[in-house]
């Protein structure tokens, strides 16, 4: 007879949402004890991977990551789903729980291209649909130009190569788990702070699933759960939205995280900066250092910028 599932794992059909898909499956086997088969992988075509022409802030921002997946969670279909978290909304639905953090891989952007920021040829043409490597590349290179850039790690790739664009930035974390980390130069995260909860993969289950929440916990990883709920306490303070350009790097140490922080505008010509050491768990942290943001932000800043919420 066919062994039946234990947990279903739902997940993006893109490569490398596959690839994370089946790192938490095997951390799921090796921490029960199960053969690979007592997981089963369940992919969808997100609506995020279906248009690839417009930034993902012009036709609904990271919701169209997760809406199929939160509707086959919803009605039963799947036990949970797994997430690159930097992907998923500040907010999520009460029903929903984001049950277990697995350790977080390389936080750094890789830049493919040229080996600097400062390599970059005069009057460069740089490609992403991120905000934030928007502004950080204008503001350290005013005279380069941003054109958009989306798609799978391929697809951009297959870009640059065609001379869409002269460079391009993709997260560390996602070419190491698709095996290609040899592309690009990773760069110094004290120059270039990267997105919240950037290199962290999520797994999200129903709150009211106790058999889910008790099997899929044990994946939990505390010091890197620490880091991204900081990270994402201050994007919510601070009232983020996929057309806000924010960088963040939270480190954690012996029960202490460090935060540093910087809000840009749009094309990059201001900026502001902060930084705060608290303990671990300390939820209005961040929101302490998100209003010190705001306070000395410039209005092209706070224009996209909601501040907290009501």
């Amino acid at each position: 007879m066919t062994q039946q599932p234990l947990l279903r794992l739902g997940t993006r059909r893109s490569p490398l949402a596959l690839a994370q898909a089946e790192e938490a499956r095997a951390r799921l086997c090796a921490a029960h004890g199960w053969d690979s088969n007592a997981v089963e992988l369940v992919p969808v075509e997100a609506s995020g991977d279906k248009v690839q022409d417009r930034p993902l802030a012009e036709i609904g921002g990271k919701a169209l990551w997760t809406k199929e997946l939160d509707v086959w969670l919803g009605e039963g279909d799947i036990d949970a789903s797994v997430h690159s978290l930097k992907d998923v909304e500040t907010i999520r639905p009460d029903a929903f729980t984001l049950i277990a953090i697995l350790p977080r891989a390389d936080k750094r952007d890789r830049l493919i291209g040229a080996a600097s920021i400062a390599d970059l040829p005069k009057g460069a043409v740089i490609g992403t649909s991120a905000p934030r490597r928007a502004a950080q590349a204008l503001h350290q290179r005013p005279d380069c130009r941003v054109v958009t850039f989306r798609g799978n790690v391929a697809t951009r790739l297959g870009k640059l190569e065609a001379g869409e664009a002269d460079a391009t930035f993709l997260a560390a974390a996602g070419l190491s788990r698709l095996g290609q980390d040899d592309v690009g130069t990773p760069l110094d995260p004290e120059d270039w702070l990267p997105a919240p909860a950037q290199g962290a993969i999520a797994i999200e289950c129903r709150t009211d699933d106790e058999r889910a929440r008790e099997l899929l916990s044990v994946l939990n990883h505390a010091p890197s759960q620490a880091e991204v709920m900081a990270e994402r306490a201050l994007l919510l303070a601070l009232g983020g939205t996929c057309h806000s350009p924010i960088a963040v790097r939270c480190t954690y140490d012996e029960g202490q995280l460090s935060m540093r922080a910087a809000l840009f505008s749009p094309a990059g010509q201001e900026r502001v900066e902060g930084e705060a050491t608290f303990a671990a768990g300390d939820a209005n942290a961040p929101a302490r250092l998100a209003a010190e943001l705001l306070g000395k932000a410039t209005s092209g800043i706070t224009a996209v910028f909601d501040g907290p919420p009501e």
